[in-house]
């Protein structure tokens, strides 16, 4: 039997998870798809409206090797029912680590049954023009092994070969590394901004406030860089000492292409 409902949770501050997500979701060609993007803080839906017979895709960028704080918040509430799910994490061309396991194991908690899973590649937040990091990721090789996974799915739910009763296996260390700490700072907006306020409405915590001037609140900010990227006028910076460091770095050491990495039972 094909696989009749799809929904996809993911969190895409940057957008790149939800390309991959969208990608495998258009190989799959389920015949009801739901999207249910927890971006921004509008919460999980209490009922997926799903059963055992359709398929559920959770995606969430890595930062640091382990999945964003905020996405443990955002999908707490949860609940898998047993429904199949594929985990997806997008990784800035250094390492994912320990986030796809997080990711699995997030989902097998919530009580849903792992099928498959991958770690794909996408812009690292931190790239810029002078300090580029898998630019322009997911491209349109990665887009296409994408959809090649989500075809093999739809043809596993076909066959009926889905791994429900075995343990997907997964990279990654239990206990997960510990998170990186993260330094008080925040990207800034330089005097030529046009106060257009589009980084105020991508923010996916709500830490820019633009009226007069443009307002960052630093303990709310997670470094994803959506509003950097989003600036049409190229107006506002992560220029800070310890990013710029970490931004060089990158820039040297992760010049080797990574490839997407898929996992099924």
């Amino acid at each position: 039997m094909a696989c009749s409902k799809l929904r996809l949770i993911c969190f895409s501050p940057t957008r790149t998870t939800r390309r991959i997500l969208d990608a495998v979701a258009e190989g799959i060609g389920a015949e009801d798809l739901t999207v249910c993007d927890v971006t921004k803080d509008e919460g999980i839906a209490v009922d997926l409206n799903c059963t055992k017979d359709d398929l559920v895709i959770i995606g969430s960028p890595v930062y640091a090797g382990r999945l964003p704080a905020i996405v443990l918040d955002r999908l707490k509430s949860l609940k898998g029912d047993g429904v199949p799910v594929v985990t997806v994490v997008v990784y800035g061309n250094r390492a994912y680590e320990d986030a796809l396991l997080e990711l699995t194991d997030l989902a097998e908690a919530a009580g849903f049954k792992p099928v498959g899973a991958a770690a794909f590649i996408g812009e690292h937040s931190y790239s810029t023009k002078v300090t580029p990091v898998a630019m322009g990721r997911p491209d349109a090789v990665d887009i296409e092994k994408a959809k090649s996974f989500g075809k093999e799915l739809a043809a596993n739910f076909v066959s009926n070969t889905l791994p429900i009763g075995t343990k997907l296996k997964v990279p990654g260390n239990a206990p997960y590394k510990e998170r990186v700490h993260r330094e008080v700072v925040t990207p800034f907006s330089q005097e030529d901004c046009e106060l257009c306020g589009a980084c105020e409405r991508v923010c996916p915590t709500g830490a820019i406030t633009v009226g007069s001037d443009v307002i960052t609140d630093s303990d709310n900010c997670i470094l994803c860089c959506a509003c950097v990227k989003v600036c049409t006028y190229d107006s506002r910076k992560m220029e800070v000492p310890r990013i710029l460091e970490i931004s060089k770095w990158l820039a040297t050491n992760c010049v080797e292409r990574r490839e997407p990495e898929i996992f099924v039972s």
